[in-house]
């Protein structure tokens, strides 16, 4: 019997919203199907952080690794969806309290209603939430909001946090259809040897 698959990738194209001042999704014809050329073959310019995406600790260090340097196994695994529907500017850890036990090595939080992938105001972690889920042994967290610190945060603390406990992070991610519960997270980032994040297909499906 075929395990349940939950895409939990938002669509990439032109309308995809980015950090305000970062690179806008373009796909341009190379090569055009047609008498003489046998493909069709595009020309594709984004920002790493486009949709989906994986944080490099390189986002946010000068001398930490680039997102093709980075292990594979925190991105591959049991994984628990934790909902913290409407729980304000921050993800404080009385939030997740009722979630923590067994806590999984991955964590994904769900914020939103219904994803929208877009800058205006969201919910992020608080540091001290990060630094919880990382002493509970957790190796990547994920979000359905642009990012895990606020939108004009100077001093990114969330991001602080994942480097100072070596975590890893999935980004605007779409959790609208997915209960509260544990699943096995497949989100593998490329394997961009200089970049400072990656494009995921984040998916989870259901355990057996």
């Amino acid at each position: 019997m075929q395990q349940q698959i939950w895409d939990i990738s938002p669509f990439v194209d032109a309308t995809s919203a980015v950090f305000p001042g970062d690179t806008a999704y373009q796909q341009q014809a190379h090569f055009t199907l047609a008498p003489g050329c046998p493909v069709n073959v595009s020309r594709i310019t984004l920002s790493p952080h486009t949709g989906a995406h994986a944080d490099a600790p390189l986002h946010y260090a000068n001398d930490a690794p680039a997102i093709g340097m980075v292990a594979l196994e925190p991105y591959l695994g049991p994984c628990r969806v934790i909902h913290c529907i409407d729980c304000g500017p921050l993800i404080e850890p009385r939030h997740i309290a009722h979630a923590i036990n067994g806590i999984p090595q991955r964590v994904l939080v769900r914020t939103l209603t219904r994803a929208r992938q877009s800058w205006e105001p969201f919910s992020a972690f608080a540091p001290q939430t990060i630094a919880l889920l990382a002493g509970a042994g957790v190796l990547l967290v994920g979000i359905d909001t642009p990012s895990v610190d606020p939108a004009t945060s100077a001093e990114l603390s969330a991001h602080q946090q994942l480097l100072q406990h070596d975590l890893r992070v999935l980004e605007n991610l779409v959790l609208d259809d997915v209960p509260p519960g544990d699943y096995e997270l497949i989100a593998l980032p490329l394997k961009l040897t200089h970049a400072d994040a990656s494009p995921v297909r984040a998916v989870l499906r259901a355990l057996t």
